[in-house]
């Protein structure tokens, strides 16, 4: 079955066609970064006009890049939630529109499942079940993947995630947007022992998350004082990252133990963090679980995972119908 994808849940515009749930034919990214960039973050409405501008011509390319067109093609998936409600509109109803217009069955998809699906676009795949670390600049949550389409979830942040730490912190640095790319760069030059970050919520039975506080360790540190040095915005953004990456993996080994889970999964735009990457192998390694790393062009938003898991719920016999609208708070599971 060949799936086209359309992702417009935030600033990226994308379109992909999957054939059989596994290999990426095409995967097309229309960035708005130039759009926002002087803002120093997404603005909704300049982001939902952006996605009505060139949905069209990236669904071409990306059938063009496929070698097919929408005969070609045998249903739709599209990003329904969660996200920001104007942008998903522009997908959800392109999505709607052309499925009605050639008779194609339609699913809508969950974008948090849609990251958690990134995995089996990979060489090997996990079985289920898993646990799924998501983080990025909108959600940082625990799972437990027991079966697919069947999630639990264990833990959240009860405030920021963890991308908008590195945003919000790159931001009060004066370094470029995206902030979280901008710290990883320069945290590579810096000792992650220079300065303490709080580790929020150590309570040893606790999943969830909480960020808040090290914008605020961040601000804090910073005034009162003069422009940062070049190695003084280095150490600062090694000692940032190992705050969030050390709260990152000692909670999801809590949850691989806590659920007698053999494998991990990272999703998510933080997981293409490199250091992430690494402390969370080494973690796997010496405490006896299987981590499984997405190539980290699939980490951000694309289109290709969304026809990923729009793939396993047409499978399922799962179907849309002219209903399918944008939900900005959907959720991918409860506790």
């Amino acid at each position: 079955m060949r799936v086209l994808g359309i992702e417009s849940s935030c600033d990226d515009t994308a379109a992909a066609v999957v054939d059989n749930g596994r290999h990426a034919l095409s995967s097309v990214v229309a960035s708005q970064f130039e759009v926002h960039e002087r803002y120093g973050g997404v603005v909704p409405e300049l982001a939902s006009r952006s996605h009505i501008t060139v949905v069209l011509s990236v669904i071409d390319e990306a059938l063009r890049q496929a070698r097919t067109d929408l005969d070609g093609v045998d249903a739709l998936a599209v990003t329904h939630g969660p996200g920001l409600v104007g942008s998903l509109l522009v997908g959800v109803q392109t999505a709607k529109a052309i499925a009605f217009a050639r008779g194609l069955p339609l699913v809508g998809v969950n974008h948090l499942e849609a990251h958690l699906y990134a995995i089996f676009l990979g060489d090997e795949p996990p079985d289920f079940p898993f646990v799924v670390l998501l983080a990025s600049g909108g959600h940082t949550c625990l799972c437990h993947a027991r079966a697919p389409g069947t999630y639990a979830l264990l833990g959240e942040t009860l405030d920021d995630a963890a991308g908008e730490a590195f945003d919000k912190a790159a931001k009060m640095l004066g370094l470029p947007y995206p902030g979280g790319v901008s710290i990883e760069r320069a945290a590579q030059a810096g000792d992650p022992n220079a300065l303490r970050f709080p580790r929020a919520l150590p309570r040893r039975d606790s999943l969830d998350f909480s960020f808040s506080g090290l914008k605020t360790a961040v601000r804090l540190h910073l005034a009162g004082r003069g422009p940062l040095g070049k190695a003084e915005i280095a150490d600062l953004c090694a000692s940032l990252q190992e705050a969030v990456v050390d709260v990152l993996v000692r909670k999801s080994v809590r949850a691989v133990h806590r659920t007698a889970a053999q494998r991990l999964v990272l999703a998510g735009g933080v997981a293409a963090n490199e250091r992430l990457r690494t402390r969370m192998v080494e973690a796997g390694a010496a405490e006896g679980f299987q981590v499984h790393l997405p190539a980290k062009r699939l980490c951000t938003d694309n289109a290709a995972m969304v026809a990923a898991a729009g793939h396993a719920r047409l499978a399922r016999g799962e179907r849309a119908d002219h209903r399918l609208n944008a939900v900005a708070n959907l959720a991918l599971a409860l506790r």
